[in-house]
């Protein structure tokens, strides 16, 4: 066990015999793989590490810590014992799939998970387990607009106050936001897209994972589209089926993969790469050559 989840002690004062601080590492050759996937090197992501903030994460019900590095570029989430535990269990399926797809070039938009760790520390003679993530800040280098947390789902999934431009929006605000300002894509993105999509939601049901969230971020300045799937790490049970048992979970899988949420939006798209097209950034609009079946749908 030791060797798959390496424990490292911090500093050398003691309590009871053993350090005031540790850490353990969770499948820590596994995340050392991965990351050299996916990292500049192993000094670039420990200087990340070294320098981070306490960060507010809009939109989240959680209430758990987060915590953002000083460059941006990584997001440290406190994770739940159920979480946990479910990456303990999933986690070489994780690495399998993840570095199968970047190997083979594979399509997949799960936002990478870079490091699992279990920080032990005394306090009143009791030993106190925090575990946290890393993940990729799918918004490093953007200056996102508009950001959406989208589940496939409209009931209860508003936030009122739209204009906080901090403010993480949810399922409904898409649906009224893409009313006015629709945002498309051509077909052949729009097929990278699907298949990024099969690919993930098949995965993540095989490993009975069913509730997680589709992250869309609007990039004006760059004229670009940002997604990835987020908060997967928790798989189903029981007692998560009691937690949220207004939840479809069937219409989570089907939303994603069918409505793609399925002409709406979400993939990186360049302005350059637009042809054909009428194009007005003033009004929020990208209109690829997709119109036509915008209007037959009657989006239009």
């Amino acid at each position: 066990m030791k060797q798959l989840h390496p424990e490292v002690n911090v500093g050398t004062e003691k309590v009871a015999g053993k350090s005031k601080y540790s850490v353990i590492c969770i499948y820590a050759k596994d995340f050392y793989s991965l990351r050299k996937k996916c990292c500049p090197s192993e000094l670039s992501y420990i200087s990340s590490l070294s320098r981070c903030k306490k960060w507010d994460a809009r939109g989240g019900k959680s209430k758990v810590f987060f915590a953002k590095t000083m460059d941006d570029r990584f997001i440290i989430k406190q994770m739940k014992k159920t979480e946990f535990d479910s990456f303990l269990k999933f986690g070489p399926e994780y690495f399998k799939y993840l570095l199968l797809s970047l190997n083979s070039g594979s399509q997949t938009c799960l936002a990478k998970i870079l490091g699992v760790y279990q920080v032990r520390q005394f306090k009143n003679g009791k030993e106190v387990n925090t575990d946290v993530m890393v993940m990729e800040n799918l918004l490093f280098g953007r200056n996102a607009s508009r950001k959406y947390d989208l589940k496939g789902a409209v009931y209860s999934r508003y936030i009122s106050d739209a204009n906080d431009l901090d403010q993480v929006l949810l399922d409904e605000n898409f649906v009224e936001d893409m009313r006015w300002s629709p945002v498309f894509v051509d077909g052949r993105t729009k097929h990278i897209l699907q298949r990024a999509i099969w690919n993930d939601t098949a995965f993540l049901t095989t490993n009975n994972v069913v509730d997680y969230s589709l992250f869309v971020g609007l990039d004006k300045e760059h004229h670009e589209l940002v997604f990835g799937i987020i908060d997967y790490v928790r798989q189903y049970t029981w007692d998560k089926q009691l937690e949220t048992w207004n939840i479809e979970e069937k219409a989570i899988t089907f939303v994603l993969r069918e409505l793609c949420l399925t002409d709406v939006v979400l993939h990186l798209i360049p302005l350059q790469a637009m042809h054909s097209s009428a194009i007005s950034i003033e009004g929020e609009r990208l209109i690829l050559d997709q119109v036509d079946i915008w209007h037959s749908r009657g989006f239009l």
